[in-house]
């Protein structure tokens, strides 16, 4: 039996923790950010300081890991299990850990679990629908989104007979993880004279969109490996530079990095076999060979995971974790961090936290929810519209 840990903000660490204890589960998928992996991780070495029958801890990352590549593997270091969605993050991972004199035995190679859908058949010598596939957070300045924005209109200006579809993330209100201060909705209202009839806001699923798309365009979203995947014609866009902050670092030599101007020009970037392939991307072949591709993929990309989830299984007990972060190699980090989840520094309940998580009386429990989720709600107004507010005004 498994359990995913998706929600340490709504269920404590300790009184997940104290669930593991209680029940028998074979493997817990931490699917959290790093920090809440780190806690979960002394948690559990709390609770089995010695080898013991305990749960399988799985942890990794899904999309493309541009940032914070040491900070967020050194916290999940620990688990038994470090997915990897390439062969080249696998090798990067493992570099990491064994930097620092960590083991990397747990850093296992899968794929991207999206990569998918129909294989990508060219209709005629140009692109009939483009989509430029917005992020949350890249690019954060409204200049600079106001910009990207203003070029997709300009781009289906020029190019009338193409339908440009600006993919969007989620509906104004929606809970997503990262709060967008400039929302591309509210942009697209100060566009002079409005988007032009061949330039629409779509939401939804993006494989659903990617079903009929000719170019898609994004700064650095994962949607490009979803793109090319299938064969479709794709653009990383360097108008406002190739630098880490924007994670557009993360496509050198995938043969897709290509400005508006260029996209303007006419060019339909198309990827490069060897990096796709470093990324466990099929690329551009036809819908017979991709759909085969694809389904020899889904079975051999998971095989090391299962084969190794399996071995662990039938393992009578296992060794107590041990994350490479200690009171030893991060005196001065790893507190803080254990702290935030109510966990002392040897990952034991801080006073106070058990009685907090267990026994609380219903109705405290739903006024603490709902109080939760209206403080949630002026955090994005005071960030999507008075910081804003407040910063425009400073500029006057």
């Amino acid at each position: 039996m498994g359990v995913q840990a998706d929600r340490l903000s709504e269920v404590t660490c300790v009184r997940f923790l104290a669930e593991i204890e209680r029940e028998k589960y074979d493997v817990v998928v931490l699917a959290l950010v790093g920090g809440a992996v780190q806690a979960v991780l002394h948690g559990v070495r709390a609770l089995w300081p010695e080898p013991a029958d305990r749960p399988v801890l799985v942890t990794g990352y899904v999309g493309v890991v541009y940032e914070k590549l040491a900070d967020g593997l050194l916290l999940r270091h620990g688990a038994d299990l470090v997915l990897a969605n390439s062969r080249y993050d696998a090798g990067r991972f493992r570099a990491v850990y064994e930097g620092v004199g960590a083991d990397a035995g747990a850093v296992t190679e899968t794929a991207l679990p999206f990569l998918d859908g129909t294989a990508y058949e060219k209709a005629g010598a140009g692109a009939h629908t483009v989509v430029f596939a917005v992020q949350p957070s890249v690019p954060e300045s409204r200049a600079d989104r106001a910009y990207l924005l203003e070029r997709a209109a300009r781009h289906a200006r020029l190019h009338p007979e193409r339908e440009v579809l600006i993919k969007l993330r989620s509906r104004p209100g929606e809970h997503t993880t990262h709060l967008e201060e400039q929302p591309y909705q509210r942009l697209a209202e100060r566009i002079p004279g409005g988007l032009p009839a061949n330039c629409r806001l779509v939401y939804g699923n993006m494989g659903e969109v990617l079903d009929g798309t000719d170019l898609l365009v994004t700064v650095s979203s994962t949607a490009a490996l979803e793109s090319l995947h299938r064969g479709i014609p794709t653009a990383v866009l360097t108008d406002l530079g190739i630098r880490e902050v924007l994670g557009n670092h993360h496509f050198l030599g995938s043969g897709c990095l290509a400005s508006w101007d260029q996209l303007d020009a006419g060019l339909l970037p198309q990827g490069d076999p060897k990096w796709l392939a470093d990324q466990g991307v099929t690329g551009a072949k036809g819908p017979a060979a991709h759909a085969a591709d694809t389904a020899a993929d889904a079975g051999d990309s998971f095989a090391a995971a299962r084969a190794r989830l399996g071995e662990l299984l039938d393992r009578p007990v296992l060794p107590a974790v041990a994350p490479y972060y200690t009171q030893v190699t991060a005196p001065g980090y790893l507190p803080g961090i254990l702290a935030r989840h109510h966990l002392a520094p040897d990952g034991t309940p801080l006073p106070g936290a058990v009685r907090e998580s267990g026994g609380e009386p219903r109705l405290r429990r739903w006024l603490r929810s709902h109080l939760r989720e209206a403080a949630r709600g002026a955090y994005r107004h005071g960030v999507q519209r008075v910081a804003p507010m407040i910063r425009r005004m400073g500029e006057l």
